[in-house]
């Protein structure tokens, strides 16, 4: 695995967590958009999961490669599904932040 790799799934895998921690810390950056969206709270504690899960995903496929790579589509698709959500709500100028999450995925795919 080249350093490039390396650096990318580290971060791609740090963001995934650390959005994901967010939500399940409840920070009001992350759950006060969830609620104007009109993302139910029941799902709240799903879709931190699901980011964290990408995450733990990211880092185990530094030993099983597939793994990673699975993960890391998930994680596009999981962003990919936030940009609809966002987009659906009517707020654009809050587009670019699924976006931001979902760029170093999708860079683990192509460098990979």
């Amino acid at each position: 695995m080249s350093t490039t790799t390396t650096v990318v799934t580290a971060v791609a895998a740090f963001m995934a967590g650390f959005s994901g921690a967010s939500v399940f810390l409840r920070a009001t950056f992350v759950v006060e958009p969830l609620a104007a969206y009109g993302v139910p709270r029941a799902w709240w504690n799903w879709l931190g999961a699901a980011k964290v899960a990408g995450a733990v995903g990211l880092v185990v496929g530094f030993f099983v490669p597939l793994v990673g790579t699975l993960a890391a589509v998930g994680l596009v698709l999981y962003f990919a599904g936030a940009v609809v959500t966002v987009l659906r709500a009517r707020s654009y100028g809050h587009v670019p932040f699924p976006l931001v999450y979902m760029a170093p995925a999708v860079a683990v795919l192509v460098v990979a």
